[in-house]
């Protein structure tokens, strides 16, 4: 009825026109519809890829700046003294937290936090730890006395508490060895001496008294008394070199000029105490009567040194159980009732080393206590009632009643490395938190 309607008006054809206008119209409408979705899409896409790269962009540079505020945090504790981190610190392009927080006395944990763009309102907080420990440089001691070529000469009443090994002779007046004796060489010997457990040496002469067994080298002689079994062998006792070599001597010394040098002489008097190290004094150093001197890094002299009556040397507490060194190119002399100490820790002792070629190039007067000697190319000579840890020289003389009183721990020591001991890195405990 109403197309018969409209045809009769004539307007059929506009009906048709308008209707399919109408479809059309509405088909521009869907397409833009999805059109707009699509874009909608690709715009939140982009939007999301944009996000996600800036993000990534922001992750790395946090986690750029909170390592290398790692590495700032171990400058600053090897040239800040008592540095104990910091907070809300502009670094780069960020803000870093630095935490430092005492494992030990020589070790350390610390935990630095980068905050992109900045700590107030971060877009990303990356953080790392790790642990930093003061390095050191390894040296074993493996015997109360080891002496190279020029000998062991023991005195009335002297007495090695521990085991020796030497590269000559081994000889005196009723000194004692309470453990092994081992002399290297062919033609060196033991004479008059005793050894309370096994000795092995060239030669073995009277009236030297071996409790334990002897073997001795084919060719050389045996007139000592022997209470345990005998025996001999064809090869050559080797020598065994001094345990410290030249070369870690110059790093020693290169880290105490590394802290500073005093030019001339140095001396500490009038009940003093104070504080030194790394330093290189070029002149002599004397630590006067009842002075004390606290180690807070290695000390190299180019002159003589005096550690004269009463006077107390230590290593100061950070120390912990790591070592010390005073060493000096000319002769040292420790006085009556000198103390020299470690840290107060187990394992931690001062070493005293003279480069010096002379016979007397350590002198260790009456009574005086503590510390490792150690004569690179010279003698070290131990008087009346002195007590030593152990005695390393070219040539050691233990006079009446002197004492080397070897620690089992002396055989893995360890002593500070650098200007102080230097703070570094310690393999794998570095740790990516976030």
């Amino acid at each position: 009825m109403k197309v018969l309607f409209l045809k009769k008006l004539g307007l059929d054809g506009l009906f048709v026109a308008t209707s399919q206008r109408g479809q059309i119209m509405l088909l521009i409408i869907i397409l833009i519809t999805v059109i707009s979705f699509m874009l909608g899409a690709v715009l939140m896409y982009t939007g999301s890829q944009v996000l996600s790269s800036r993000n990534s962009v922001y992750k790395e540079q946090g986690l750029h700046i909170a390592e290398a505020g790692a590495e700032l945090a171990i400058w600053k504790l090897n040239n800040e003294q008592n540095y104990n981190g910091e907070l809300n610190t502009a670094f780069g392009n960020g803000d870093i937290d630095i935490v430092v927080e005492n494992v030990g006395v020589s070790e350390k944990e610390i935990t630095v936090m980068g905050y992109i763009p900045n700590k107030e309102n971060p877009a990303i907080v990356r953080s790392v730890s790790f642990q930093t420990g003061i390095s050191s440089d390894a040296v074993s001691f493996n015997y109360g006395v080891h002496v190279g070529e020029g000998g062991l000469e023991m005195n009335n009443g002297s007495k090695v508490i521990g085991n020796v090994f030497s590269n000559g002779n081994v000889f005196g007046g009723l000194g004692t060895i309470t453990n092994d004796l081992i002399v290297a060489g062919n033609g060196h010997s033991v004479d008059d001496i005793t050894v309370n457990e096994d000795t092995i040496s060239y030669s073995c002469l009277s009236p030297a008294k071996i409790k334990g067994n002897l073997t001795y080298v084919n060719g050389g002689t045996r007139t000592c008394t022997v209470t345990g079994s005998i025996s001999t062998q064809s090869a050559e006792i080797q020598n065994q070199p001094l345990p410290i070599l030249q070369s870690q001597i110059d790093t020693w010394k290169s880290d105490a000029e590394n802290g500073g040098i005093i030019t001339g002489d140095y001396t500490i008097t009038n009940n003093q105490s104070v504080i030194l190290g790394p330093k290189k004094i070029t002149g002599k150093l004397t630590i006067s009567n009842n002075s004390t001197l606290v180690i807070t890094g290695t000390i190299y002299v180019v002159g003589n040194i005096l550690f004269d009556n009463n006077s107390t040397i230590e290593l100061d507490s950070s120390y912990g159980s790591l070592g010390g060194i005073v060493l000096s190119d000319g002769k040292v002399e420790t006085k009556n009732n000198a103390s020299l100490n470690g840290s107060g820790q187990e394992q931690s002792y001062i070493l005293v080393l003279s480069t010096n070629t002379a016979n007397n190039a350590i002198v260790v007067d009456n009574n005086a206590t503590g510390a490792i000697f150690y004569a690179s190319a010279g003698g070290v000579e131990l008087k009346n009632n002195v007590r030593a840890k152990e005695i390393t020289g070219y040539k050691v003389k233990l006079n009446n009643n002197a004492i080397v009183e070897y620690e089992t721990g002396l055989s893995d020591l360890n002593f500070t490395s650098g200007p102080g001991g230097s703070w570094e890195f310690i393999r794998g405990t570095y740790t990516i938190i976030k």
